[in-house]
């Protein structure tokens, strides 16, 4: 088993960075890059044994919002320069995954742009990502099936063997239901190549239902991965925690994976070092 890091984004903003949109996370590879690479060193020394670049949103597409789209390739390489060092500072045997993302939003696949458009700016995010020293592409947070096959399709031929991918799923549906209603078991067999193949940034209370749904389904040579948030939207209040909030309570969520099988177990949105540092002490 592998342990993960926890979250970036959400770590940023507890230690005062500005986070707004649409540059989000990647607002700190310009104004912060001492605190992203602390947030990154503080990860490794909890016990992660893989860190994720701060790659979030660094795709040209969200860029050019904050009328930045040039600088894509430059904050990419800077992102995993960041998460290189610390790295090899804090922890040389631990591993790189460079994060890719979804090119518009990670909870309205109706706005993926189409196959090719998806195609062609993955391949520009995950050959920068190549380039740029990663060890592994992790495509993550996928909430639409026409951009998740897309980008792995990139990956295969970019990265063959090095390559994973991971699905928001719909927490009001189903388990195993996407965002835009394909249950992903019927998507497993366009996965073929993957190492991981999981879920995140879906409530770790009700993660283990969504991986039981396809958990026996998974091509041959691919192993689960899982990392949660602690928390839900609320139309209301806006966001919502759940008991998972605390470290030691996510931790034992995170066991129930362990158990149920799965390999790569880490922490999405409102997770912390202290919440890697329980995994840690609970599973290893």
């Amino acid at each position: 088993m592998l342990i993960l890091d926890g979250a970036t984004g959400t770590e940023l903003d507890r230690r005062g960075i500005d986070v707004t949109l649409p540059l989000w996370s990647a607002r700190a590879i310009i104004e912060a890059p001492d605190v992203l690479e602390d947030v990154h060193r503080s990860y490794l020394q909890a016990g992660a044994e893989v860190v994720v670049t701060n790659t979030f949103r660094t795709h040209a597409r969200t860029l050019d919002r904050a009328g930045q789209a040039g600088r894509a390739g430059e904050l990419t390489r800077q992102a995993v320069a960041l998460a290189i060092r610390a790295r090899d500072e804090t922890r040389p045997d631990a591993l790189v995954f460079g994060s890719v993302s979804p090119l518009e939003d990670c909870y309205r696949p109706d706005l993926a742009p189409s196959a090719d458009d998806c195609r062609a700016e993955h391949a520009l995010m995950i050959r920068d990502l190549l380039e740029a020293g990663v060890d592994h592409v992790l495509i993550e947070t996928m909430c639409s099936a026409r951009e998740a096959t897309a980008a792995v399709q990139v990956a295969r031929e970019l990265a063959p063997g090095r390559w994973s991918v991971s699905f928001c799923l719909d927490v009001e549906g189903d388990a195993g239901r996407m965002m835009d209603g394909t249950i992903l078991r019927t998507l497993l067999p366009e996965l073929h190549g993957a190492r991981f193949i999981g879920v995140n940034c879906v409530p770790a209370d009700r993660l283990l239902g969504h991986l039981m749904s396809f958990r026996d389904d998974v091509p041959p040579g691919a192993d689960l991965a899982a990392y949660g948030n602690v928390g839900r939207p609320d139309p209301v209040n806006g966001w919502v925690n759940t008991d998972a909030v605390d470290p030691d309570r996510y931790a034992e969520y995170a066991l129930e994976w362990s158990r149920a099988g799965v390999e790569l177990i880490g922490g999405c949105c409102g997770t912390t070092p202290e919440t890697i540092r329980s995994i840690r002490e609970l599973l290893v």
